[in-house]
């Protein structure tokens, strides 16, 4: 067993225990225990590498998953916000839905087919699933496994399975869809605005229902006015702020500099031609694992 034949299953394996997990973290942490696991076990005789992965990763995954927590958006813990309430307190790492690099996650073959599923709402909806129902809607409806491999897989049957899979798509909450493809005028039009805190220009991106969340507080917007109100009472505080452009969750997003420090990574959603959500990750601690330099930046960039 050499690294050449582990790491061709380094992207897709990672892409499976992000769903499973949502954290990026945590799923490069997995598919390494996985690489580890499977040096010490895997042998040809048993069949395809790639199946003894994911049996090893899909274990890893439902262990680390037996806590009582689950992941989430702040849309997922309570009501919008009104203007000018407090932010509350923060939320430890471990609550929130994380921001994962798209080449980290998607098979660059299979990237349009990818982007769906590894959006922060449709990452987030999973996680209402038990992990035993998530590990089967994602083998089977993701990534396109049969009842036969994934019954092998999970030491089940081919019953049990399409019953799990019924039973998960049920109980998987809709989510709804996005702009297969962004319009780049648009986003030079947002990262003008923003880095100008042009606040009329960007209220007039945004879609009338638009939101607006700012992790690891659990406040959030919804509404362009909400946006727009917030916006105009808050002193500018990021004005003269420098976004450089980067790839989130099959979305586009920004490493946000302010003071040319590292501030916050924003993952842009858009739909029908408007921006539907932006939500604002205050942790520059991701920006290493985005690639994103940790120092003051040029004038912005608009391509990633």
């Amino acid at each position: 067993m050499t690294e050449l034949e582990l790491e061709p299953h380094r992207a897709e394996l990672t892409g499976y225990c992000y769903r499973m997990l949502g954290s990026g973290f945590e799923a490069e942490d997995a598919v390494q225990e996985a690489f580890v696991r499977a040096w010490r076990t895997y042998d040809p005789g048993r069949g395809p590498l790639r199946p003894w992965l994911f049996h090893l990763a899909t274990n890893i995954c439902l262990d680390m998953l037996k806590g009582p927590q689950r992941r989430a958006r702040a849309m997922d813990l309570g009501p919008a916000a009104v203007p000018g309430a407090a932010l509350g307190e923060p939320l430890p790492p471990d609550r929130w839905i994380q921001p994962v690099p798209d080449h980290r996650v998607l098979d660059p073959a299979d990237v349009a087919v990818g982007r769906e599923t590894v959006r922060l709402a449709f990452v987030a909806a999973l996680q209402h699933l038990p992990p035993r129902q998530r590990a089967v809607l994602i083998l089977r409806d993701v990534l396109r496994w049969s009842a036969a491999e994934t019954a092998t897989l999970l030491e089940s049957t081919v019953a049990s399975v399409n019953s799990a899979l019924q039973r998960a798509r049920a109980g998987l909450p809709a989510t709804a869809p996005l702009d297969p493809e962004v319009d780049e005028e648009l986003l030079a039009r947002y990262v003008s605005a923003f880095e100008r805190y042009d606040v009329d220009t960007l209220v007039s991106l945004l879609h009338e229902d638009a939101t607006s969340s700012m992790p690891p507080f659990t406040w959030w917007l919804r509404g362009r006015e909400a946006i727009r109100a917030v916006l105009l009472a808050s002193d500018a505080p990021c004005a003269g702020s420098r976004l450089v452009a980067t790839r989130a969750n099959g979305c586009p997003a920004f490493g946000q500099y302010l003071n040319g420090e590292p501030f916050a990574l924003v993952v842009v959603e858009v739909a029908g031609g408007l921006i539907v959500g932006a939500s604002t990750y205050l942790d520059p601690g991701l920006f290493p694992f985005f690639d994103l330099p940790m120092s003051s930046v040029p004038a912005s960039r608009t391509e990633g």
